[in-house]
C-alpha cells in the first residue's frame, strides 16, 4: 500500500478542503497522474498519484478539511480493488498523531515508547510560559497574528523567555479553525440572513463558499476595518502608447513570441513612479514604516473561483517583453489552476484592470499589506481639449486606491501624475524619466 497524503502547501497554509476526486476507489491510477483536488485559502492545487497501482478506500471525503499531511486514501500495488484502509488500529493512530503538532517539533509524541509505559519512561513535556507582554514579537508571528486574527499575546510561547514562535501559532490558528463557532458570535463576524419566505425559499439555491471565496471576503474586509482607504483620479490620454502598439506587435510577437498588451507599459509607468514615491511601496509594522527598495508588483487575474493576484518579480530589472510573458504565463495557470502558492507572496504593489470586462470607474480595494492598487478601466474616445480645440482622442480613468496612514495625498496625486506623464510620453519608459 501507497499512502495519498496532503502535501506542504507552502508557508502559513495549514489545511485545505478536498475538492473533488478526480477517481474513484478501484480505478486504476498512473504514477503523477491527478487524484484528487485540493482548495487552499490561495490556490487550487492537483495532488497527483505516489505511485502505479489501484485507488483503495478513500478516506478524506469531498467537502472535508484536512491538515498538512493527512492521509487522503491508499493505492494498491495489485491490479485489483484495494483493501479499505483500517481506521482505528495503532498504526494508523500512529501515523495521525504528527498531525496535531504540525509546526511543533518541540510538542511531537514520542511513538516509541509503550502505551502502558511506566512514569519513568515517560518523557516530561516542556513547560509552556506566558510571554511577557513587552516580549517582542518575531516578524513570522505578527504576519500569522495579522492575517488569522488569533492575539498572539494569547498563545503560550515554547520559545526562549516564553516567547511565541512561529511552531505556536500555527498551532494555535490549526485550534482556533477546528473549535465550534460559538452561537453569540458578533454580526459582523458571521453574517446570517432572514429566512426567505417558503415561496422564496423553494426558488432558492445555496452553495458553500469556496476557502478561496471565503478569504477573499475576509481580507477584503479586514483592509477596510484596517486601514485607512481613500481613492483618488485621473485620466490618461492613450494615443501614443496605441500607435506605438500598433506600429511594433506583429514584429513583437514573432521576436518574443508573447503580445504586446499594455499591462507591460502601466506596470514599467508604476515602477518609475514608485521609485519617484517610495511611500507607496511601503507598509506598516507595528510602529515602523517598511520601505522596500524591489518592486516586485502584483497583477489582478479573474478566474472561475475568484480573483488571483500572480507577483511579477524584480519588474525593475525586467524588460516589457519580459513583464508581458510573466503575465501571459501566469494569466494562463491561474485560470488552470496551476498557480503556485510562492507565486502569489510578497508583491509590494498591485495592478487590476477592470477594464477588460467594460469598467469605466472604480475604486480598488487595498491587496494587504500593501499600501496603494492602481485601478485601470476602459479605454474610450471622449472629446478633449488639446492646445484650444476639442479632439477625439482614447482616454482611460485611472485610480489609486492608498493607504492614507502611510501615503499623503500629495503623494498619491504625483503618483498618478508620473504614471500619466509616462504612458502619455512612452519614450519616458525606455529613457528611465
Amino acid at each position: 500500500m501507497t499512502d495519498i497524503r496532503v502535501p506542504t502547501l507552502g508557508e502559513s497554509v495549514t489545511e485545505a478542503t478536498i475538492g473533488r476526486w478526480f477517481k474513484k476507489q478501484g480505478d486504476a491510477v498512473a504514477v503523477d497522474e491527478p487524484l484528487v483536488e485540493l482548495e487552499t485559502d490561495k490556490v487550487t492545487i492537483e495532488v497527483p498519484a505516489p505511485s502505479a497501482g489501484t485507488l483503495g478506500e478513500i478516506i478524506a471525503k469531498d467537502g472535508e478539511t484536512v491538515a498538512v499531511g493527512a492521509l487522503l486514501g491508499q493505492i494498491s500495488e495489485g491490479g485489483g480493488a484495494a483493501k479499505p484502509a483500517a481506521k482505528d488500529t495503532p498504526k494508523a493512530a500512529a501515523a495521525v498523531a504528527p498531525e496535531t503538532t504540525t509546526g511543533r517539533p518541540d510538542l511531537k509524541t514520542d511513538t516509541t515508547k509503550p502505551i502502558n509505559a511506566g512514569p519513568e519512561e515517560v518523557r516530561p513535556k516542556p513547560e509552556l510560559k506566558t510571554p511577557p507582554s513587552d516580549a517582542p514579537q518575531a516578524p513570522s508571528v505578527r504576519r500569522l497574528s495579522s492575517e488569522s486574527g488569533v492575539d498572539a499575546s494569547t498563545v503560550p510561547g515554547s520559545g526562549k523567555d516564553g516567547r511565541v514562535t512561529k511552531g505556536d501559532m500555527l498551532a494555535a490558528i490549526e485550534k482556533a479553525a477546528s473549535a465550534p463557532t460559538p452561537v453569540n458570535q458578533p454580526a459582523a463576524a458571521m453574517q446570517v440572513r432572514a429566512p426567505s419566505p417558503a415561496d422564496d425559499a423553494a426558488r432558492e439555491e445555496r452553495v458553500k463558499m469556496t476557502r478561496l471565496r471565503q478569504t477573499i471576503a475576509r481580507r477584503l474586509k479586514e483592509v477596510q476595518n484596517t486601514a485607512a482607504m481613500l481613492t483618488t483620479f485621473n485620466e490618461v490620454d492613450m494615443t501614443n502608447v496605441m500607435a506605438l502598439r500598433a506600429q511594433y506587435k506583429d514584429v513583437f510577437e514573432k521576436k518574443h513570441g508573447a503580445k504586446l498588451g499594455f499591462m507591460g507599459f502601466f506596470t514599467k509607468a508604476c515602477v518609475q513612479a514608485l521609485k519617484d514615491i517610495p511611500a507607496a511601496n511601503a507598509e506598516i509594522d507595528g510602529t515602523d514604516l517598511i520601505y522596500k527598495n524591489y518592486y516586485h508588483v502584483g497583477v489582478a487575474v479573474g478566474t472561475d473561483k475568484g480573483l488571483v493576484v500572480p507577483v511579477v518579480r524584480d519588474c525593475d530589472e525586467k524588460s516589457i517583453a519580459d513583464i508581458e510573458k510573466s503575465i501571459a504565463d501566469f494569466g494562463k495557470r491561474a485560470r488552470d489552476g496551476q498557480l503556485k502558492i510562492e507565486e502569489m507572496q510578497g508583491g509590494t504593489f498591485t495592478i487590476t484592470n477592470g477594464g477588460i470586462y467594460g469598467s469605466l470607474m472604480s475604486t480598488p480595494i487595498l491587496n494587504a499589506p500593501q499600501s496603494a492598487i492602481l485601478g485601470m478601466h476602459k479605454i474610450q474616445e471622449r472629446p478633449v481639449a488639446i492646445g484650444g480645440k476639442v479632439e477625439v482622442r482614447p482616454m482611460m480613468y485611472l485610480a489609486l486606491s492608498y493607504d492614507h496612514r502611510v501615503i499623503d495625498g500629495k503623494e498619491a496625486v504625483t503618483f498618478l501624475v508620473r504614471v500619466k506623464e509616462s504612458l502619455e510620453d512612452p519614450a519616458r519608459l525606455v529613457l528611465d524619466l
